[in-house]
This record gives C-alpha cells, sequence and structure tokens, in this order.
C-alpha cells in the first residue's frame, strides 16, 4: 500500500523519452522483489521479516524512486533548455534569412510543387514591375504566354536547369523588360528526387540592353558614314548627268514619245535622288545643339501641321511636358514623322481617325523621363513587321524609302532616349519615345543668384 501510495504521487508528465524506460524498469524491478519477499513463508516466519522489516523495504524503494524522479525532473529541464536554445537558433536563422531574401539586389521567386508562389522578394516586384506576387499561381501572375511562365513550367515538369537566360517579359504597365534568368528545381532529397518547386533569380537588364543597342546602333551609323560619303557623291553626280540629258531631250525632241520617254527618265532620277538624300540623313553624323527645347510648343506645332495635311484625322495632345536638352529642329522633324505616320495609318477608318499625343514624366533611378506616345486606331503593326520597323529601308508603303523611322531612331537616340513601337490591345499602334528630362546646373543658378543680387545692388 505504500508503493502505491507514494507511485501515486509521481508527476508523469515530466517521465519523456529515456526516462519513461528507466523509470520503468525500475518500478518492474522493485515490483518483483516485492513479489519475492512476500511468496517465501520460510523468509515470512523466520526473526527478520518482522513488520519493521517490511516498512524499512518499503521505505527504501520509495526514496529510490524519488531519487529516480528528481533526476528526471533535471533531465526534463536540461532537454526544455537545449529545445529553447534550439528554437532560438532556428528564428534567428529564419530571420536571417528573410532580411538576405529581402535586401538582395537581384529579384527571388519560389514557386510549389503546385504552381503557387510562395515567395517573392521586393527585388523581383520591382524587376516585374508588380506587386502582390506571392500565393498566386506563376501563370496567373506573369502571364501564362509569357516566357518566364514557360521556364518555370519546363522546370517544374522536367527538372531542368536554366542558366543565364535572356528574355522579353511584358510587364502590368505594358512595358517590355529585357530580364536576364537563372531557374533551377527544389529536389526533395534521398532516393526521392522528384521536384518539389522552383528557385527563379531575376537581373533586369533593361537599360543594358537599350545600352547595348545604341552602341551597335551608333557603331553602325560610323561605319555607314564613311561608306556612304563617296557613294553619294558619286550617285548624285551620275543623276544630275542623267537628269540633264532627259530634260534636254524633253525639250528639244518633237517626238511625243521620246518627251514622254524623258519625263519618265526624269521621274526615276528624283526618286533615286531621293532616296539618297533620306540616306544621306541617316548615314551622316548629326550636330546636335544642346538648347533647352521646351516640348509642348514643339507637339502643338507638329499636331497643327499633320492636322493641315491630314484633316480627315483628329488629332490632339494632352498631358505635362517638360523640357529636354537637344536641337528643336531635329526633335521636331522625329515627332513629325511619327504623328504623320501615325494618321496616314488611321486615314481610312471606319469610325474616323483618331491620333492622341500623350506625355507623362517617369522617374527612373533618381533620373527624370519624358515619355511621349504616339496612339493611333488604325490597323496596328503586323507581326512580321514589328521587329523590322527601324531597320534601314524597310518600308511598308508602296512608294516609301524605308528611312524615315530609321532617323526617327537615330534622332532619339542621339538625344538620349530610346523608340519603340507595340499594338494595342484594344486596336491601333503606339510610338513610345522616350526622353531624358533636362538637369540646370546648381552652379548657373547660383550664377543667377548672385547677378540678381548685384543688381540690387
Amino acid at each position: 500500500m505504500l508503493l502505491q501510495a507514494k507511485t501515486a504521487d509521481i508527476p508523469w508528465g515530466v517521465l519523456t523519452g529515456t526516462g519513461i524506460a528507466l523509470f520503468a524498469i525500475l518500478v518492474g524491478g522493485i515490483l518483483l522483489l516485492r513479489k519475492v519477499f512476500q511468496s517465501s513463508p520460510e523468509r515470512n516466519a523466520g526473526p527478520n521479516n518482522s513488520p519493521a522489516h517490511t516498512e524499512n523495504a518499503s521505505a527504501f524503494m520509495a526514496a529510490s524512486m524519488q531519487a529516480v524522479i528528481q533526476k528526471l525532473k533535471e533531465q526534463e529541464k536540461e532537454l526544455e533548455r537545449l529545445h529553447k536554445e534550439e528554437r532560438e537558433r532556428a528564428d534567428l536563422t529564419e530571420r536571417l534569412s528573410e532580411e538576405v531574401t529581402r535586401n538582395m539586389p537581384a529579384g527571388l521567386i519560389v514557386v510549389n510543387a503546385q504552381s503557387i508562389i510562395t515567395s517573392a522578394n521586393p527585388a523581383a516586384e520591382q524587376t516585374l514591375g508588380q506587386r502582390g506576387l506571392g500565393f498566386r499561381r506563376f501563370s496567373e501572375a506573369l502571364g501564362d504566354r509569357s516566357d518566364l511562365s514557360r521556364l518555370i513550367s519546363d522546370c517544374l515538369a522536367t527538372g531542368k536547369i536554366f542558366r543565364r537566360e535572356q528574355i522579353e517579359h511584358r510587364d502590368a504597365a505594358g512595358d517590355i523588360r529585357q530580364l536576364g534568368v537563372t531557374i533551377s528545381p527544389i529536389r526533395k532529397g534521398g532516393d526521392d528526387v522528384s521536384v518539389s518547386g522552383v528557385i527563379c533569380l531575376l537581373t533586369d537588364l533593361t537599360e543594358l540592353a537599350s545600352l547595348q543597342k545604341q552602341m551597335q546602333l551608333k557603331e553602325n551609323l560610323a561605319a555607314l558614314g564613311e561608306l556612304s560619303a563617296g557613294i553619294a557623291h558619286e550617285f548624285k553626280n551620275a543623276l544630275a548627268t542623267i537628269s540633264g540629258y532627259a530634260q534636254m531631250i524633253q525639250s528639244e525632241s518633237s517626238n511625243p514619245e521620246a518627251a514622254d520617254n524623258a519625263e519618265k527618265i526624269l521621274e526615276q532620277t528624283r526618286n533615286i535622288t531621293k532616296v539618297v538624300t533620306e540616306f544621306l540623313k541617316y548615314a551622316r553624323p548629326l550636330d546636335i545643339s544642346q538648347d533647352q527645347v521646351a516640348l509642348e510648343p514643339v507637339i502643338e506645332r507638329v499636331v497643327s501641321e499633320v492636322g493641315e495635311a491630314i484633316p480627315n484625322v483628329r488629332l490632339r495632345h494632352e498631358g505635362p511636358f517638360g523640357e529636354v536638352a537637344g536641337d528643336e529642329s531635329f526633335l521636331r522633324q522625329a515627332f513629325l514623322n511619327l504623328t504623320r505616320n501615325a494618321a496616314e495609318a488611321c486615314s481610312s477608318a471606319a469610325n474616323g481617325g483618331k491620333v492622341i499625343v500623350r506625355s507623362e514624366n517617369l522617374q527612373r533611378d533618381g533620373a527624370g523621363y519624358q515619355r511621349i506616345t504616339i496612339f493611333d486606331n488604325g490597323p496596328g503593326i503586323s507581326r512580321d513587321a514589328l521587329p523590322k520597323l527601324f531597320r534601314p529601308f524597310f518600308t511598308t508603303k508602296p512608294n516609301g524609302t524605308g528611312l524615315g523611322l530609321a532617323v526617327v531612331q537615330k534622332i532619339i537616340l542621339q538625344h538620349g532616349g530610346q523608340v519603340e513601337a507595340r499594338n494595342r490591345q484594344e486596336g491601333g499602334a503606339a510610338f513610345i519615345v522616350t526622353l531624358p528630362l533636362s538637369r540646370r546646373a546648381p552652379e548657373a543658378v547660383e550664377l543667377k543668384q548672385g547677378a540678381s543680387n548685384d543688381k540690387k545692388a
């Protein structure tokens, strides 16, 4: 009964793991000894089996059990301390991992086996131009037809690693970005090598690709300039001679057929002269001044001139216009070409042609930019023609030279900007020009302030 009373007071909640096993062995041994002592009649009859002796044995067993319980309590405290330290270490590692992921300059996206984005750091949202990527299907967040979604889907399905891929991605605002992508699978490990997710690293290469494109274009222009200088001179001399003889035939011949043929020769020489002149504009280096150019008067003049030339198209401009450093005449030529092309493209629209020149201010890496978009409601640009629009001598017009848009691109690039074309979802095309806004030097402001103070004095 004493043993039963003592065991009833044991705090069983502290017995775990090895302690439970040790306690079970101890209790079993004590019960076995007790049974042996009680089952021997000879032992019960002897003088050593007095009630006092039995009580001493029970007290000894109870004391032993209390010692074991105390030891188990100490072990439990030690286990709790170790568990607490391990939990704190795990929390510290998790916080460090989150901080590293949140502050790393490259974009990081983690997708699980169910195609859900489980993690996306701020750099990834900035690179993709989209917020709230987490806990959405990647095909919904990134676009089911995008190249990035295609690579992630292939990696999830096959476990294939994609290293340093360069792709184009259209963000939520419709802007096209050049991305460097590395995608690798997450495997379960051990014998199970199935793919449980995907890690995707992103780098925005848009500015770098633009700089490379500008450098390549400038190198091509320099080579063309050297080549065209001599060729154009020879062409003009030959055309002038042909045109002179044709005019003589036309004025001196009494044969109507000969005069008609001479007129055809003159028409062809004029066409060739126009091509040579446009080519020289494209190939010859531009002498661009660095004046402060207010864009709003330039756009107003362009809209007015195109409206007078193509009266059946409605034109308007809207938005805030700033100032850029450059040459007003060249900028007007570029915007006039783009606006005239847009008006000609939509002049035969069923509900009437409409062209909008819209401006907005942008901030990139602490610098200000002016983005001017020329919209039209025409038929748009064919898929085959879209990537070739700015190539020299490529044209979709029957009588075009194919150098108009090439010259526009050259002017915008030499002003430190860029131009691109795309089709609109609601129909028609859009040409987008981005130019850096002017930055007035602080020294100039100080000089003006000093000058004004001198005048006041």
